[in-house]
């Protein structure tokens, strides 16, 4: 009797046992005809573009993202995307962006880690956009030099209430009234490591004297001198036979075509700089700063003419610290300051893709019984919230750098971590990189979902 119920649950073990296996091939079958017929879902990864880690403590997670005027949609940089898909798959194109901005990019730290970022991913193009800041009296990026054995040169900046020269795109102008002129460019051997270029354009005012290269740049460059102006600038280009990283120039009174000496008082020398291009596809960023920059100085029909003649697919727009400090600030005139200025550069530039960028937290000086201290600057927040509510009204994507930094009191945080500069306003070299890295991973976080989104659509026309 007890062999017999034994002999029976051997049998239902038995009969359960190859029930579960016939189950396991037919899951396994049906798994295996999903891949089959859709590929893309699972055996196919996402080619989607690792992201750096910034500094530990010094970003807030989630918060380093894009903020698109609506939620569904990123069309606000679609072509922008559309361009690195160009770049990723190896087509020779430039995509080229213009950082506008104030000191923060003037020192051409944080702007030039996006810049670099960028381009170790998607390829360099250049240096881009190259000033005279060092003529112009003023601290240039350290990664190159544009000296002139001239010493009498003007400066003129776009924060002068009374321009001492005409202004050119980069924000600042620099004029000689000497006979004879000459220009030495170099990109620095260290930190311009990867700049070397084999075209330039200079860009100098209309009635300003021409440059022609001269000692060794003479063997290796070739001038092509422009006929016509737009917006009163003429753009002169140099083609040089091999990648150089030095170009050096000298002035001609030379009427062009012709053997005629025009007389030196009828030029006005004033010159703007340089576009550095390698000749390879990839990201030409342009950052464009002026120490002290206000959204009212660049606010200006002419300049944003100007502006515009670098052709930017992508211009990102970093400003609002130094509005901050006036003693009655207004979230509402700073807005309407803003709105200016964008309806300038949507008409200069009807094609162009805005990102806006909110400043971040810094401190201000004031004085309490006699004695200087340093108090949070409570405005900075006011104006990143007055700049995320333009963008929404206006369409426009925003990048809310006073948010990615740790918002409110975060200032202090990045004073304690000795990130913040002597004055408490700027930053040091480690704190502005940091800050490159977060627009490179907001960038970054929104194209990857783009990519995702690109790619699921794909798996969709294909299973159907």
């Amino acid at each position: 009797m007890k062999r017999q119920k034994k002999n029976k649950n051997k049998k239902i073990r038995g009969i359960w046992i190859l029930l579960g296996i016939l189950l396991t091939v037919s899951v396994w079958a049906q798994s295996l005809f999903r891949t089959e017929k859709r590929p893309q879902e699972s055996t196919q990864p996402l080619d989607t573009v690792p992201l750096p880690l910034p500094l530990p403590g010094m970003w807030v997670e989630g918060l380093d993202t894009l903020q698109f005027p609506s939620d569904s949609t990123q069309a606000a940089l679609s072509r922008f995307f559309t361009g690195l898909d160009s770049l990723k798959a190896g087509k020779d194109t430039v995509l080229t962006i213009v950082h506008l901005g104030d000191s923060h990019i003037q020192a051409g730290r944080y702007s030039g880690k996006t810049m670099r970022l960028l381009q170790g991913e998607f390829g360099n193009a250049g240096r881009g956009w190259v000033a005279p800041y060092k003529l112009n009296r003023t601290n240039e990026p350290p990664d190159y030099f544009i000296r002139s054995s001239i010493r009498d040169w003007v400066a003129g900046r776009i924060t002068q209430r009374r321009k001492k020269t005409s202004i050119g795109m980069g924000g600042i102008g620099v004029r000689s009234y000497s006979n004879s002129i000459n220009l030495r460019l170099t990109i620095a051997p260290k930190n311009g490591a990867g700049y070397a270029f084999n075209e330039a354009i200079l860009y100098r005012r209309e009635n300003a004297m021409p440059m022609l290269p001269t000692d060794e740049s003479k063997q290796i460059a070739t001038a092509f001198l422009a006929d016509t102006a737009y917006a009163e600038v003429k753009a002169d280009t140099f083609r040089i036979e091999c990648l150089t990283d030095t170009l050096l120039l000298h002035s001609t009174r030379r009427k062009q075509g012709t053997d005629q000496l025009l007389p030196a008082s009828s030029f006005n020398n004033t010159y703007y700089g340089f576009s550095l291009t390698n000749g390879q596809p990839g990201i030409l960023y342009h950052s464009v700063g002026v120490n002290g920059a206000m959204y009212v100085n660049y606010t200006d029909s002419v300049y944003v003419e100007r502006l515009a003649l670098l052709r930017p697919q992508l211009l990102i727009i970093s400003l609002g610290t130094n509005e901050t400090f006036g003693r009655r600030f207004s979230g509402i005139e700073f807005s309407e300051q803003v709105k200016r200025f964008l309806r300038l550069v949507k008409h200069a530039m009807p094609q162009v893709e805005i990102l806006l960028t909110t400043p971040p937290e810094c401190y201000k000086r004031t004085y309490v019984k006699k004695k200087r201290v340093y108090v949070r600057n409570e405005n900075t927040e006011k104006a990143a919230a007055a700049l995320r509510q333009i963008a929404k009204e206006e369409g426009l994507v925003c990048w809310d750098l006073f948010a990615a930094t740790g918002g409110k009191n975060s200032c202090r945080k990045w004073q304690s971590q000795r990130l913040m500069a002597r004055d408490r306003i700027h930053f040091t070299q480690r704190g502005y990189e940091d800050q490159g890295v977060l627009l490179y991973r907001a960038l970054m976080n929104a194209y990857n979902r783009h990519l995702k989104s690109k790619q699921y659509y794909k798996s969709i026309i294909e299973r159907d």
